[in-house]
């Protein structure tokens, strides 16, 4: 037979082919009978216009460089997202399958030219994919570093939750922001990787020389609710390698996403005063550095030296205030404080032990007693402010 009968009888049972197809990928495709009508009369198109396409490119086949990747132009564009690159290549199969079926005992070079055209399909059908996936990174790098500025900058509005759930947030709970330096190369993909074997989710941030992890903790698929989760500060230690060189700094943790605005504050102005103190840890957490962070103007960390230091202690005993005063400015001798305040050396100790009970912080170690220091310098500056602008109190009429 020649070319044009060959041609002439593929149109013939080009429907008649299709309609064989269709009925093939019902009965061995679990997943094709299962769609909704809509979508399996979107996968029926594109195998009808494989099917087509390939009479055509038969006819000739140096007319158009290739045509395959014009089949899927027929289906819509949410077929991409609702049939895997797998799947495509099993309807591509079941569509060769019956062709040759077809067309069998009709020559070799017709078969040749099957074989050779179903690669093609192929190596379209995974181009399209590609593309796509492509696309989709591209549009998530664009979201996720909107989603980062938009927590660096407190500037949240009601689509930040709705943007977060579109980059495939896996967080719950508490989440911390890691500040540090860019790595002159930075991979990341070790990144994610890393996050994954902690069991944490991560939007990353890449902002010139500075890098921003917002970290949150992810169970893993199948892991038990009752296992032990890591802290953020070991979360911060691992995940530490990836930054370039210079300061890590670690922000508070908050308790959600939607708040990681408040953990980013902190961690970016530890970031900028980072340098202050010599031998500061890497990672170091933002609490850590409150002394250079309010010299430096940070009202964050003003307000959190007083409500969790100053106030507390003032609250609980003006002796314990007056102590941990003495002994500061005493140059944390314990026998000094116990003259200027004429008690027994044994009562400042006990005092001392009292105000680490209260705060938590521990006033015999240097760098806790600047921190300390600094709150009560502060806490004083403060109350002596709020006793100026006291209204005067009015004297009683007669």
């Amino acid at each position: 037979m020649d070319k044009a009968a060959t041609l002439t009888w593929l149109r013939r049972i080009s429907g008649d082919i299709a309609s064989v197809t269709i009925k093939r990928l019902e009965d061995t495709l679990p997943w094709y009978a299962d769609m909704p009508p809509a979508r399996r009369s979107a996968v029926g198109l594109v195998a009808q216009a494989g099917i087509t396409s390939f009479i055509q490119w038969y006819e000739d086949p140096t007319s158009t460089p290739w045509i395959a990747a014009d089949i899927f132009a027929a289906a819509p564009r949410e077929l991409l997202r609702s049939v895997s690159l797998q799947q495509t290549l099993q309807l591509i199969r079941v569509t060769v399958e019956v062709t040759e079926e077809r067309v069998a005992g009709r020559g070799d070079d017709l078969r040749e030219a099957i074989l050779l055209y179903s690669r093609d399909v192929a190596f379209a059908a995974a181009d399209v994919y590609a593309r796509a996936a492509e696309a989709r990174g591209l549009w998530d790098a664009r979201l996720e570093a909107l989603v980062v500025d938009s927590i660096l900058t407190g500037e949240a509005d009601e689509e930040l939750p709705s943007r977060i759930a579109a980059l495939g947030w896996h967080g719950h709970g508490e989440v911390a922001v890691l500040v540090g330096t860019t790595p002159p190369q930075f991979d990341v993909d070790l990144v994610r990787r890393t996050a994954r074997k902690l069991s944490v989710d991560v939007l990353i941030g890449v902002q010139g020389s500075r890098l921003v992890l917002v970290i949150g903790r992810a169970r893993a698929e199948g892991q038990e609710g009752e296992e032990e989760e890591l802290g953020f500060e070991e979360i911060a230690s691992r995940l530490e390698p990836s930054f370039g060189p210079g300061y890590v700094v670690l922000g508070p943790a908050v308790a959600a996403l939607v708040d990681a605005s408040q953990s980013a504050r902190a961690a970016l102005a530890g970031f900028a005063v980072a340098r202050a103190w010599r031998s500061a840890p890497r990672p170091v957490d933002a609490d850590d550095l409150l002394p250079e962070r309010a010299l430096a103007g940070d009202p964050l960390a003003k307000q959190t030296l007083i409500e969790r230091i100053y106030r507390p202690l003032q609250s609980h005993s003006t002796d314990l205030v007056t102590t941990l005063w003495s002994y500061l400015d005493n140059g944390r001798s314990l026998e000094a404080t116990a003259r200027e305040l004429f008690v027994h050396p044994n009562t400042v100790r006990y005092r001392l032990k009292r105000v680490s009970e209260v705060i938590g912080w521990d006033a015999t170690g240097p760098r806790e007693a600047l921190i300390l220091q600094t709150a009560l310098i502060l806490g004083s500056i403060g109350a002596a402010e709020q006793v100026r602008r006291r209204p005067p109190l009015r004297r009683p009429q007669r």
